[in-house]
């Protein structure tokens, strides 16, 4: 089922999610539609904030960017209860948009290497080294389960340029060929 996405300014997105267990209700089916979702809104990932849910829980299928970042070729995940607990220092600037920014694209510096824990939809825990671009996109991600998005990491001046946009977004003023919820 395709979920609606929530969009900026609406207090889930800023709320820090939290982590779940393996019994929370119907999660194999939130997962199938957040991937649903996440392609019918031509997206790379999505994470639970996004559709209503504040819980620890993302999901990631980069393959359609994987001509220009070969890396990502197969990279399809699902990540619960995710903390990342290294990043390099080395970075690299890429521009960002966000499903709950609809029409907003920025330059965004990040790391270009995460260690990162979650579980997988079987609850196996693993300890991952992301490298490249795939870093960037779980990263992209990851903000939103610390209620963060994508222009908490541009300048003031660049946030004063998109202003307008913004408060248009907030008032649900936006077109987009997914379903939203305004704040």
């Amino acid at each position: 089922m395709i979920l609606p996405i929530y969009l900026y300014g609406h207090p889930v997105i800023r709320k820090v999610a939290e982590d779940i267990t393996k019994d929370y209700p119907e999660l194999k089916k939130l997962v199938d539609d957040m991937f649903e979702t996440m392609y019918k809104s031509d997206g790379i990932g999505i994470a639970a904030p996004q559709v209503g849910k504040s819980i620890r829980l993302f999901v990631i299928d980069a393959s359609p960017v994987a001509e220009d970042y070969p890396e990502v070729e197969g990279f399809k995940r699902v990540f619960i209860n995710a903390h990342i607990t290294k990043r390099s220092e080395d970075e690299m600037e890429t521009n960002e948009g966000c499903l709950s920014l609809p029409g907003i694209n920025e330059n965004v510096s990040r790391s270009t290497e995460i260690e990162i824990e979650y579980d997988d939809l079987d609850f196996v825990h693993h300890k991952e080294v992301i490298k490249g671009y795939g870093a960037i996109v779980v990263q992209h991600e990851y903000d939103h389960l610390d209620g963060k998005v994508f222009i908490d990491h541009i300048g003031m001046l660049r946030k004063r340029l998109i202003k307008n946009k913004l408060t248009n977004i907030m008032k649900g003023k936006v077109n987009t060929k997914y379903r939203t919820v305004a704040p």
